[in-house]
């Protein structure tokens, strides 16, 4: 018999059923003819990110993953940096037979201001693994302008 007692926080699970509220509400759904039946699939979705002020930079984290590099595209315009790309849905193939599908799938587009000091024209970008890591570096004379980030 196990005698140990759990605690029970009433906020994690407010915040739990806020956050999966806010992840429906942030993506789009609409209905997908297929084959056999109609099911309802998501058509955008969110990318995770880690935002990391280092004392010379600020980093980016995105994780993407089974995405391509040439499907993810970066861009800094008038002071935002904007992420975006599309992580398509496998199409079922007669071997497969897909009992359940929760990854997300579809176009994504994740926009952060550049704090002051940034220098736009100086942000890098990398990706492996499945994670985009796009620095930051902070300079006084910064000065905001349009940019396309090349993914090395």
């Amino acid at each position: 018999m196990n005698n140990q007692i759990t605690h029970w926080d009433p906020f994690r699970d407010m915040d739990e059923i806020q956050n999966r509220l806010a992840s429906l509400w942030n993506r789009g759904i609409h209905r997908a003819n297929g084959d056999k039946k109609e099911a309802l699939t998501a058509t955008d979705w969110n990318p995770r990110v880690d935002i990391v002020e280092e004392e010379k930079s600020f980093l980016i984290k995105a994780e993407l993953p089974e995405m391509k590099r040439e499907d993810i595209k970066v861009n800094v315009e008038d002071g935002v940096l904007t992420l975006s790309g599309e992580r398509k849905l496998e199409v079922e193939k007669k071997d497969k037979k897909y009992h359940r599908i929760e990854r997300e799938y579809g176009s994504f587009r994740r926009s952060f201001s550049l704090p002051t000091g940034t220098a736009g024209d100086m942000i890098t970008a990398d990706f492996k693994d499945g994670i985009l890591k796009v620095n930051l570096p902070k300079d006084a004379m910064a000065t905001p302008q349009s940019v396309d980030i090349k993914i090395s």
